[in-house]
């Protein structure tokens, strides 16, 4: 009988994620909080919308970092989440 509580105790005390699990995971959740700021943008009122005032030239909410950088920095932080709660350490009977 006490093999039996022993054996449950022990089960009871294995968690889903690992220390390191939850280190990766607030990683990613960083790397997600970083491609949300780059994402923000100025103010929208027409003189600051538009470089040094000239509506000829693109407007910089059109530019590279809003476009194309923020959205593969989210991305890949998604991406990173899913890996960092997948992640299991390999024990040495395997």
């Amino acid at each position: 009988m006490k093999i039996l509580s022993n054996l449950q105790i022990e089960e009871d005390n294995q968690y889903t994620f690992s220390r390191t699990n939850y280190i990766l995971i607030a990683i990613g959740v960083v790397i997600i909080l970083i491609g949300f700021i780059l994402l923000s943008g100025g103010a929208a009122a027409p003189e600051e919308f538009y470089p040094n005032g000239d509506t000829t030239q693109v407007p910089d909410i059109f530019n590279f970092r809003r476009l194309t950088l923020a959205p593969i920095v989210i991305l890949f932080g998604f991406f990173f989440e899913i890996f960092a709660i997948l992640w299991s350490k390999k024990s040495k009977n395997e």
